[in-house]
């Protein structure tokens, strides 16, 4: 049995001494010893009848007390939405299938179009060279069907990443189980009529005889009210600590509709996501497992609905970052079924196209990307041990691509994201991460003008309260500013920081990244996440 310590620690200077209990594994645990450490400025004994020095040693009990209590809840963003701003036409639940240990816990969700209307759907896939099995047979479905996709399945705690032939053949099972909820239609459709998720631990095989009678067991809790959005959205989560749930309603040429959505991540995050069938590399560094779903009873067509999800998953999905790192699995998916869509004479709807009416077609991929890029920045104010959330806006760049990729390097800069954590207005590691970025030679591949690059003497930095309060610039046009320290640390305390990094280059480029800060609970969690 370990033997009860008391960890006394007594300032040399303020007399200040404080006590903690702990046993001596805890004490093991919790205590780095190194030979040069702040730390070392304090006197550490151990009161249980036996002195003894422990001399230069930080403990890390005392840190998890301070970020424990500084990790801010998440609990206001989880609320009940209205039944009437959920999609028409969608039946959907989440159950226990056996996924994870947790019977009280969902792990696999079913979501079907029962419209008798057409139903579009449209992807966005990882471009990780080591794509899940589930990715890979959604991209095959989705192409194969030619963009017409009634269902999807996902399960969560495990990734069926890795998993070789087994695993396509887990996630084939699950499409074909899925496919057979269906209700029956008229309309010609395959047999393979779902797409399927996955989110968990790589490397690991599906206990599939469990997901398959999960699929059976899901088609006696099927709903359309926000009970079971719910719980559909809580069978995405892992380390997740909220189901990421939201919908809205809006309006195109007189005609009311709806969209809602879940998704859920909150480590592995840094997306790059494409659109399905393609293998082109991507021109940004690798970004998470991040998995979403988004409905809409508009009709919309299989085409106009991919180009708009492939522009609002680069301006949403794609440019949040937690941690840098690109996931085997990440996926977005869009249904449209048109079932709030007016219909002529014979019953048919008419489908929103960008090519016979660009302006409903430019409202919807306005919609949908203001939507998603509230989904994605759920997931980074749920980032794991995040206690800041960060807007990294770069502007002044000559083009688009040029700012989101330096938005990207300071998002992702883990100096940036720990001086974010200790509220330490550093601002020069901004500037470091911005100067290493090269920016994109002319598009012209005949042009012989050298790529542009960033002018020290024309960069600003400022940091943008949250609360209203007035900015404060850090640097301008590449002269350091006279900093209130007292005040820097206030605005960096604020649970919302805003960063504005402007290049004051030629050109209009202009991008903003979603990031949080790196804390200690982040390595507490990804160091236990299998055990």
């Amino acid at each position: 049995m370990n033997k009860g310590y008391t960890l006394v620690a007594v300032h040399p200077v303020s007399g200040v001494t404080e006590r903690w209990k702990m046993d001596s594994e805890l004490l093991r645990a919790f205590c780095v010893v190194q030979n040069r450490q702040k730390a070392g400025n304090m006197r550490y004994g151990l009161a249980n009848g036996t002195k003894c020095a422990l001399t230069r040693v930080i403990i890390m009990a005392l840190v998890f007390r301070r970020w424990a209590s500084s990790i801010p809840s998440k609990a206001h963003l989880h609320k009940p939405l209205p039944d009437s701003s959920f999609p028409l036409g969608y039946k959907l639940t989440g159950v226990h299938a056996g996924v994870k240990k947790n019977k009280e816990i969902f792990d696999l969700g079913v979501i079907l179009s029962t419209s008798s209307q057409p139903t579009s759907a449209a992807a966005c896939f990882t471009r990780n060279a080591f794509k899940a099995a589930p990715v890979l047979v959604s991209d095959e479905i989705l192409t194969d069907n030619k963009g017409r996709v009634r269902a999807l399945v996902v399960n969560s705690g495990c990734a069926n990443a890795v998993t070789g032939k087994q695993g396509l053949e887990d996630a084939w099972a699950m499409v074909k189980h899925t496919t057979s909820l269906l209700p029956s239609s008229g309309q010609n459709v395959s047999t393979n009529d779902a797409l399927v998720m996955s989110t968990g631990v790589i490397g690991q095989n599906l206990p599939i005889s469990s997901i398959i009678a999960g699929i059976r067991r899901a088609a006696d809790s099927l709903g359309s009210d926000f009970t079971a959005w719910e719980r559909a959205a809580k069978a995405f989560m892992t380390t997740d600590t909220f189901p990421k749930l939201r919908s809205r309603i809006f309006t195109i040429n007189g005609v009311q509709y709806r969209l809602a959505g879940m998704d859920k991540g909150a480590g592995m995050i840094h997306p790059d996501m494409g659109p399905a069938s393609t293998s082109f590399p991507s021109p940004r560094q690798l970004h998470a497992t991040l998995l979403g779903c988004i409905m809409t009873d508009a009709a919309v067509s299989p085409r106009s609905l991919q180009n708009a999800l492939t522009y609002a998953v680069d301006r949403s999905f794609n440019s949040i970052s937690v941690d840098g790192d690109m996931s085997t699995n990440d996926t977005i998916i869009v249904l449209a079924n048109g079932a709030a869509a007016p219909v002529d004479a014979n019953g048919h709807v008419q489908e929103i196209d960008e090519e016979t009416d660009k302006d409903a077609f430019d409202a919807f991929k306005k919609e949908l990307t203001d939507f998603a890029a509230d989904l994605a920045q759920l997931v980074v104010r749920d980032g794991e041990g995040a206690t800041k959330f960060v807007a990294v806006k770069v502007k002044g760049a000559p083009t688009y691509q040029d700012a989101h990729t330096i938005a990207s390097k300071i998002s992702t800069s883990a100096l940036v994201k720990t001086a974010l954590y200790g509220e330490d207005a550093n601002w020069g590691r901004i500037l470091a991460a911005t100067g290493s970025v090269p920016l994109s030679p002319s598009s012209s591949k005949t042009s012989s003008i050298p790529p542009p690059t960033i002018d020290p003497t024309k960069v600003s930095v400022t940091f943008i309260p949250s609360d209203g309060t007035a900015p404060l610039p850090v640097l301008v046009n590449g002269e350091p500013e006279k900093v209130d320290e007292d005040r820097a640390k206030k605005i960096l305390n604020l649970e919302d920081i805003n960063i504005v990094v402007d290049l004051g280059m030629k050109g209009d480029g202009e991008a903003t990244y979603w990031t949080c800060d790196f804390s200690y609970e982040y390595v507490r969690i990804n160091g236990d996440y299998r055990s």
